[in-house]
């Protein structure tokens, strides 16, 4: 089978993306800035190499090895408040991830088909920006303004210049990930534990969701099918607001022995800055265009979804 070589490979995504392509028979050399981690066993699945974006370090033999690579490397979004110091850590890890990678596929002689890089639904913004006649984004309309659509933006351009070199490009604009190892999912189930079902603002934000398998079943259709170039909104064909997923998630959690407790915008302000305005933001997003391609969701719904990870 093919090599798929991935950055960002041990994070939520990563990790099981790397387990689910093993065992299709792929494969896998991790991209890691973690010395320790190195080898050279190619008998090992997966393998390590090291790479340092920040430092224009990357292992060219690695590259010559890959017939694919997924991009999801980057900093966490919601691993620290934002300041004007870490908002520039968010975007630089992307931005100069996407550069090197272009950079040493234009330098060195390689066999990689084509590129699959992250991207996310911070893309388009608030549904407010949609038009009369739009029930949903999709993946033609313009990025937002504001850091995290302008941050997306230049996280999709370091990346393009892959085709002007013969590269199919694939971009994952990847909404909430549903996983009960890391991600939001995680985060609502800490007060649902204590019998409390927080629901952030009032609860009435739409929040376009997938589920861990299927957003990992996503990268790997994108490196397995030709036809797929460009962007594609990957989010599960049902959408709800921010009040349905966590009472459905307490109802899986803790039956009737729970109490919703609705969190206003100004305590999320004081205690998150600036990132709280991610938190109240309603995105709908159109998936019509991965359906399209073939793709068919496990979990097309949060009820589904949520029976299987709770």
């Amino acid at each position: 089978m093919a090599t798929v070589l991935i950055t960002g490979g041990t994070g939520l995504i990563g990790s099981r993306l790397t387990g689910l392509l093993i065992e299709k028979g792929y494969q896998v050399i991790i991209l890691t800035r973690n010395k320790k981690k190195q080898n050279k066993d190619n008998a090992s699945n997966p393998s390590y190499a090291i790479w340092n974006p920040a430092k224009g370090i990357i292992d060219a033999e690695a590259i010559q090895e890959a017939d694919y690579i997924i991009n999801l490397a980057g900093a966490g979004i919601a691993d620290k408040r934002w300041t004007a110091k870490r908002k520039m850590v968010i975007a630089e890890s992307r931005i100069k991830s996407g550069q090197l990678i272009v950079r040493i596929l234009k330098e060195n002689a390689n066999k990689v088909k084509a590129v699959v890089n992250a991207s996310a639904m911070g893309w388009y913004g608030d549904d407010n920006r949609l038009q009369k006649q739009a029930k949903s984004f999709t993946e033609d309309m313009p990025a937002a303004p504001g850091f995290m659509g302008q941050t997306c933006k230049a996280w999709e351009e370091s990346i393009e210049p892959v085709t002007a070199i013969g590269k199919r490009l694939v971009k994952i604009r990847t909404g909430l990930v549903l996983s009960i190892k890391g991600g939001a999912l995680k985060e609502f189930a800490r007060t649902v534990r204590f019998g409390i079902a927080a629901i952030l603002g009032n609860g009435k934000q739409m929040q376009s969701w997938i589920h861990i398998e299927d957003i990992c079943r996503i990268y790997i259709h994108a490196i397995e099918n030709e036809q797929l170039n460009g962007a594609y909104n990957a989010v599960a064909p049902r959408p709800v607001d921010n009040k349905t997923l966590v009472i459905e998630l307490a109802k899986k959690m803790k039956g009737s022995f729970y109490v919703a407790a609705f969190v206003p915008r100004f305590i999320l302000k004081w205690m998150l800055g600036e990132m709280s305005t991610e938190l109240v933001k309603s995105l709908t997003l159109n998936d019509d265009k991965i359906r399209a391609t073939g793709f068919q969701f496990i979990f097309p719904s949060v009820e589904a979804a949520l029976n299987d990870l709770v």
